[in-house]
């Protein structure tokens, strides 16, 4: 399995930006796909969710109503719309893949990750 995520860059606080990741190696409606994220000085934590079917998504409290995780499964890629962005929403952003169709919120139940990158939120 390979993830590779793409999306990330510099924008202001209040901005938007649109994380991708694609991903290869089986059958991808098949698993559960999340997005991650790693801030300076601090443990990876969990952002974002969605089932295989796409149908069941569950997200970081600091996130909801600001973040949305989408796939199209046609595409064999996942998304994570990021809208009102704050200076603590500054990371490095990894997607993973889980080894099951439903989700987790655990760095340790996810398999497959990709190589992050970096959003950096200016004010």
């Amino acid at each position: 399995v390979q993830l590779q995520a793409s999306g990330g860059g510099l924008v202001q606080a209040g901005g938007s930006l649109r994380l991708s990741c694609a991903a290869s190696g089986r059958t991808f409606s098949r698993y559960a796909m999340a997005w991650f994220r790693r801030a300076p000085g601090k443990k990876r934590e969990f952002v974002a969710a969605v089932t295989g079917s796409g149908v069941k998504t569950d997200y970081e409290d600091s996130v909801k109503g600001r973040f949305t995780i989408s796939r199209d499964n046609a595409k064999n890629t996942v998304f994570l719309q990021m809208n009102a962005l704050q200076l603590e929403d500054t990371a490095v952003y990894f997607c993973a893949q889980r080894d099951y169709g439903s989700y987790g919120k655990n760095v340790n139940e996810y398999s497959y990750w990709g190589q992050g990158t970096q959003v950096t939120v200016s004010s």
